[in-house]
């Protein structure tokens, strides 16, 4: 899209070398509703969708955050290929991708001048590969955005938290932003200080994350060095962290942000899911979500790529609310994207594709309530319909409630509308509903507030005749650039496979008449395969796999799977220290919905030790924290003791749960097989030094 200046004079002379005549013309343009974008800002929300590329040491080590004290030579892909990025990237419908070439570890995907921890010390082409020029050229090669990641936070840096670092961290922003092409994105993290190796000390550093980096001259230097990059994130940033790794904006989503209040600490980070109305800057938000449960690749998480009933979602709840999506899809080992990623990548694509195939809104009748001086060639409501953003329906000053009527033809079915602003001018409506006649009655299909850059609404199957737009509330006068309406296919969602503590399962489909085609003997389900009517025992380990039908529609899900291990029934809490022991049984009862607690503020983090009643071969274990609770910590580093005998105990895995604040999910250590009874595990650190730990669920890895 290309935004206009507005100034009268400038509007005028387009006017007149369309041949309309200055009387025509005395009318002006709506004025501005401040804070408005940059055309840089502008041209980055137009990009809605584009990838992150997770690469690094943690590839190879199976961590989320490095220590920063791997050695280089641990970076060895096997078949390194920035060009298969990039092509799948295109495929699917992205426009640009960003790349992790500095993550908390410190190592460089670059030969940086700065430092000897970085690729020129890897084995991967004896030392002389640049990923990040392979990035680049296979981002040009494909039409694609290159952007790029570097954490301000350095594990491995040994003057990380003193001054010398900022020069340090400087040189390296300014290696990427001149050494390479033009950088559409600078993506600065907001994980900074904390343990770490830095150079040997093996302590804990704290800094002040809005003043150490001294970000209004590090930002100068940026827009020095690379004006037409936009940079996210920490400091005076021009797009902001969507307040979450789920890739949601909430459906209020303001694209102006209290950034004064922001940058001196007054701002929760969960107020950006909504942005403010009040706000003095525009800073619209950015979703960042990963395809798997975590960041980086590891090979456990092949089976848990999301869903695809959850990727479309995350598309509605993202470009669908104002916001871009950036979804993360991680390398394996051998520097490739994986089959399993590219084939949800693809799936979700379809979905959404099919979706807002066909606009049926496109050349209907369409009125307004009012129009702008009536200058309906200039303001009408024809220009919501003739595919062009550059023009826009607008009303008389003054003027904030309205409506629009679309009028079809026949009786059309919908269930999807997708609105735009024209945010060049501001983002302004507040308040506005979707009607539908239906029978002769006006029907309500969605009272919703904000739109932005675009949103699009998901409703139920309507079949109306005429389609209302009503505004009731804006900030300004509105002013629409386009209105789209859709009928999508159903989408069969997957069903659901539920075992309670008996080993009773159950699978429930999301309609009564979708038919559930199930296996529980590892292979596929296919129509052939056995129909679910009623619940079933399954006290042991075992994966059941299952489809939803519809017949009618001739639509199916896609096969979701759900593994479960042996019960619980006979597992026992013996000791559990630094909480009380009621409600204990939580952390054993196979229910993520319940929990158990510490005590507030332990002087001493606390253990819990479990008697699983036969000796099992133990591969690992795994930990769910409580998510929907805000006031409520997580363990972040642990230690995981072995027993046959409750008397002689072996450590056999001590670690970290890396990013568990931003990204609360079941969290899995895998660890060298042995025969165990008894577990310990203790907690070494929490997530916070005040409150109380709360854990959903234990469980073990056979």
């Amino acid at each position: 899209m290309r935004y206009y200046t507005l100034l009268t004079s400038v509007f005028l002379a387009i006017q007149l070398c369309s041949g309309q005549s200055s009387t025509q013309s005395s009318v002006d343009p709506p004025a501005p509703v401040y804070p408005i974008p940059t055309q840089k800002q502008l041209d980055w929300q137009e990009l809605e969708f584009y990838g992150f590329i997770h690469f690094t040491v943690n590839t190879f080590t199976d961590k989320e955050w490095g220590f920063g004290d791997e050695s280089p030579e641990v970076f060895h892909p096997t078949e390194l290929d920035a060009r298969q990025w990039a092509r799948v990237a295109k495929e699917v419908g992205m426009t640009g991708l960003i790349l992790t070439a500095k993550h908390h570890d410190g190592f460089c995907l670059w030969p940086s001048e700065y430092t000897e921890h970085s690729v020129k010390n890897s084995p991967w082409k004896d030392g002389k590969g640049d990923v990040v020029q392979e990035f680049y050229e296979a981002c040009k090669e494909y039409g694609l955005k290159f952007g790029v990641y570097l954490s301000p936070w350095d594990r491995n840096h040994p003057e990380y938290g003193r001054e010398g670092y900022i020069t340090y961290f400087r040189n390296q922003l300014k290696e990427l932003l001149t050494n390479y092409g033009e950088v559409f994105e600078m993506w600065f993290d907001g994980a900074n200080g904390g343990s770490g190796y830095y150079g040997g000390a093996n302590e804990t550093r704290r800094i002040n994350t809005l003043e150490y980096y001294d970000w209004e001259e590090t930002y100068k230097l940026i827009y020095e060095w690379s004006p037409n990059t936009l940079v996210w994130g920490v400091g005076p940033a021009e797009a902001r962290w969507i307040g979450n790794e789920r890739g949601i904006a909430n459906k209020t989503n303001w694209s102006m942000l209290r950034q004064k209040d922001n940058l001196a600490g007054k701002v929760h980070y969960r107020e950006f899911m909504s942005g403010h109305i009040d706000g003095e800057a525009w800073v619209p938000g950015e979703a960042d979500v990963s395809i798997r449960p975590g960041w980086f690749y590891h090979k456990s998480e092949d089976d848990k790529v999301r869903s695809l009933e959850e990727m479309v979602d995350i598309y509605y709840k993202s470009i669908g609310r104002n916001a871009t999506l950036l979804l993360n899809i991680p390398p394996d080992q051998r520097g490739l994207f994986h089959d399993n990623d590219i084939e949800r990548l693809n799936e979700m694509v379809h979905v959404i594709k099919e979706d807002l195939k066909t606009n049926l809104l496109a050349g209907v009748t369409v009125k307004a309530s009012n129009t702008r001086g009536k200058l309906y060639d200039q303001y009408g409501v024809r220009n919501l319909i003739d595919g062009d953003q550059d023009t826009y329906w607008t009303t008389d000053d003054g003027v904030i409630q309205s409506e629009i009527t679309f009028e079809f033809e026949v009786p059309t079915t919908i269930n999807r509308v997708l609105l735009q602003e024209y945010i060049a001018l501001g983002q302004r409506i507040k308040e506005f509903d979707v009607l539908a006649k239906v029978d002769n009655q006006w029907l309500t299909i969605a009272s919703e507030t904000t739109i932005g850059y675009k949103r699009i609404l998901r409703t139920e199957n309507v079949t109306t005749q005429t389609l209302k737009i009503v505004i009731k509330d804006a900030r300004g006068i509105p002013v629409l650039s386009n209105i789209e309406a859709f009928h999508a296919p159903r989408f069969v969602r997957n069903p659901q496979i539920e075992r309670d503590g008996d080993g009773v399962v159950s699978i429930q489909a999301e309609k009564p008449t979708d038919i559930i085609y199930f296996t529980i003997d590892g292979s596929e389900p296919t129509f052939d395969s056995p129909k679910y009517t009623e619940s079933f025992s399954m006290p042991g380990r075992g994966i059941i796999k299952a489809l939803a039908h519809d017949e009618i529609n001739d639509q199916s899900s896609v096969v979701i799977h759900e593994g479960f291990g042996s019960l619980k029934t006979d597992w026992k809490i013996i000791d559990i220290q630094g909480g009380s022991e009621n409600n204990s049984q939580n952390i054993i009862d196979g229910d993520f919905s319940t929990r158990w607690t510490s005590d507030s503020d332990p002087e001493t983090e606390f253990s819990i030790t479990i008697d699983l009643n036969r000796i099992v071969t133990l591969k690992g274990f795994t930990y769910m924290p409580r998510s929907e609770k805000h006031d409520l910590k997580h363990i972040s580093n642990f230690a995981l003791y072995v027993s046959q005998d409750n008397a002689n105990w072996e450590k056999v895995s001590e670690g970290e749960f890396s990013n568990i604040v931003n990204n609360p999910i079941l969290q899995s250590v895998e660890i060298k097989p042995i025969d165990a009874q008894y577990i310990r595990l203790d907690s070494l650190k929490s997530t916070d030094d005040h409150g109380q730990i709360a854990i959903a669920e234990l469980g073990i890895i056979e």
